[in-house]
């Protein structure tokens, strides 16, 4: 019997990661085909409709924006709805977060050697970590809150948890980061899954 419960653990860790890849790929499938759809079938007809046309015009949709955004005047345009749930109070602090997020996983915004080891002052701990500001941009980045109230000398370090979509803003002295080669989403990754994910990318210490 605990022979088969070990197997029954092992199929569920191959199938579960599998069905969930798979139902959130089909609810956005189908999201966008519940938005889109109505738009083609009325300009062409339900007899000329089928089914995978929103989704290709989604992304046809994709490409034309971001290959247009290289346009300042067009940037500023595609930028307007974003803009404007900002200063909306529900959905200001969503989008922000949202948006924060997906710039974030690109590697957004972020400078060379942002994925740092951070030694906990007083400590031998280390933990993985990506700058996000750094207290010697004073300077250049006037209104930024978080950048005047940062001691000199200080760099504030982003802290993501293990298997939990969270983590932990601190503010630490720069002596106590050490910089490791490599980018913002492997290093994402590889905190989330507790270093046990497969696809963990290899990395190199580099001297400050």
């Amino acid at each position: 019997m605990k022979r088969i419960f070990q197997f029954l653990l092992k199929g569920l860790a191959i199938l579960l990661p599998i069905m969930v890849t798979i139902m959130l790929a089909r609810w956005l499938l189908v999201t966008i085909e519940t938005w889109l759809s109505p738009i083609w079938k009325t300009l062409l007809g339900e007899s000329y409709y089928f089914p995978g046309l929103a989704f290709a015009s989604f992304l046809l949709l994709a490409v034309l924006i971001g290959f247009t955004s290289q346009w300042s005047f067009l940037q500023s345009i595609w930028q307007l709805p974003g803009k404007l749930m900002n200063k909306l109070p529900l959905l200001r602090n969503l989008y922000g977060t949202i948006n924060d997020v997906f710039d974030m996983m690109q590697g957004k915004d972020f400078a060379d050697e942002s994925v740092v080891l951070v030694t906990m002052p007083g400590s031998k701990m280390q933990l993985i970590g990506i700058v996000t500001k750094r207290s010697d941009n004073k300077t250049k980045d006037k209104h930024d809150k978080l950048v005047n109230v940062m001691p000199d000398d200080h760099v504030a370090v982003f802290l993501p948890m293990a298997y939990n979509v969270g983590g932990y803003m601190i503010m630490v002295p720069k002596d106590c980061v050490q910089s490791i080669d490599m980018k913002p989403a492997d290093a994402l990754q590889l905190t989330i899954s507790a270093g046990l994910g497969k696809s963990q990318s290899s990395y190199q210490k580099t001297d400050d």
